[in-house]
């Protein structure tokens, strides 16, 4: 029997898997757009576009940044903007400038100038807000309250080191007159951020190795001489699925089941997060190795186990009344499940059983199941209601009934077994042993 002390190690390493597994391959796709995207200049820019306005500005909307804390470095290391204009007449001079968006909404308070509202690229998709008005009280560049600019004809630069505040970006012509035709593109440089990614898929792989280790830990074997024999299997390492009916039964006690089953369900969400990450580490072990490891192996076959008595006690038979105990190993519980260990299994075959050979196999699961793999729901579930309905009303389980539940029950944890790779042994069509 798992001990609880196993059973806690195992659902916190499952936890553990399930938080982090994404944190390795987020650092390296953040290290990889760093590296690949990036130009000599480290900015990742958008490709150019084409802007054109009758209108005397165009204006981003308000950016509102705040970082929230006492930032400790200065303002350049939180990132760099830069943006590259130039008009659709190279003999034309530009305006670029970015300010507070209070001065730029006094500034443009009574001028004719287009905001951008959208703005996508792929596919490209410019949208703007008209603001009526006419010309500029005077030419963009004698103000002053502009926080970084660029000016002239021919290409022009604007960088800004990123810092708190609600800022506008402005692009005008140099002497504020109307009709705007300008390509530009807008890149940012953010300086920590190929450190972070790489922090991100170090820390990762380590805790996801912790959370694997943890797993591993609670579902290996104990010491030699404490470990029960396992019921041998039929030969060819078929699974074999018992369901003895104990009459006589509740007429009302499966109404509630649900309910107290409860504990149950909670710790097969966990046992069921625990079997996909050794289903992984199973693949590749049978791959490289033709070997299913062989505590490995044993936890899998636990969680069918653990798996199937709660569906005997509840709506995927009906079969019994005895409350499901909480352990993966076989013992004294009319609902048991056997499957003896294959010393090799194939390692091209583990390439495509478990979804092309599978896939005549999943298409009767899903009738009698609702769904790939044992749950509530299908054929299944119908029939254990009605057999609950005939105990509620004539005090008895129909023995036809009951065979046919298990046998559709035997059919999918077999299919089951097989798609999880504990045997190369293709499912029977069949519903008897």
């Amino acid at each position: 029997m798992m001990s609880a002390g196993r059973i806690v190690l195992l659902i916190f390493g499952v936890i553990v898997v399930l938080v982090v597994i994404g944190l390795p391959f987020g650092g390296g796709a953040v290290m990889v757009v760093q590296k690949v995207l990036a130009d000599s200049e480290g900015f990742i820019s958008t490709r150019t576009v084409q802007l054109e306005r009758e209108s005397h500005a165009i204006v981003s909307e308000p950016a509102a940044i705040d970082i929230g804390l006492d930032w400790p470095w200065r303002p350049g290391r939180l990132g760099t903007m830069k943006v590259e204009a130039t008009a659709g007449d190279p003999a034309r001079a530009i305006f670029l400038g970015l300010a507070e968006a209070a001065a730029v909404r006094a500034y443009l308070a009574d001028v004719a100038y287009d905001e951008i509202v959208e703005f996508k690229l792929r596919p490209l998709r410019v949208s703007y807000r008209q603001h009526p008005g006419g010309s500029p009280p005077a030419p963009p560049a004698t103000q002053r309250f502009w926080e970084v600019a660029a000016q002239g004809a021919g290409p022009q630069t604007l960088r800004w080191e990123v810092e708190p505040g609600e800022w506008v970006l402005v692009l005008m012509n140099a002497d504020g007159s109307a009709g705007l035709d300008l390509r530009g593109s807008v890149g940012v440089k953010v300086p920590w951020l190929f450190p972070v990614g790489l922090g991100l898929f170090i820390a990762g792989l380590v805790v996801l190795a912790i959370g694997i280790v943890m797993i591993y830990l609670a579902v290996r074997r104990p010491a030699a001489g404490a470990a029960e024999a396992a019921a041998p299997a039929p030969s060819g390492h078929l699974l074999s699925l018992k369901g003895e009916l104990e009459e006589p039964l509740s007429p009302w006690l499966w109404v509630f089941k649900w309910f107290l089953l409860i504990p149950h369900y909670i710790v097969l969400a966990f046992l069921w997060a625990a079997f996909a990450v050794v289903w992984v580490i199973a693949f590749f072990a049978i791959l490289f190795t033709g070997r299913y490891p062989r505590e490995l192996f044993e936890f899998s076959v636990g969680v069918l186990r653990w798996t199937w008595r709660v569906g005997f006690y509840s709506y995927q038979a009906l079969g019994t009344d005895k409350y499901p105990p909480f352990t993966l190993k076989a013992g004294d519980y009319p609902a048991d499940l056997e499957l003896a260990y294959p010393e090799r299994l194939s390692r091209g075959l583990v390439l495509v059983k478990w979804w092309l050979l599978a896939l005549p196999q999943y298409l009767i699961v899903a009738f009698f199941s609702g769904g790939w793999g044992p749950r509530y729901g299908g054929l299944v579930f119908i029939l254990a209601l009605f057999a609950g309905v005939a105990l509620l009303f004539r005090g008895r389980y129909p023995r036809e009934l009951f065979d046919f539940v298990i046998g559709m029950n035997r059919w999918g944890f077999r299919v089951l077994a097989y798609a999880a790779l504990l045997t190369d042994r293709y499912p029977p069509f069949r519903l008897g042993e």
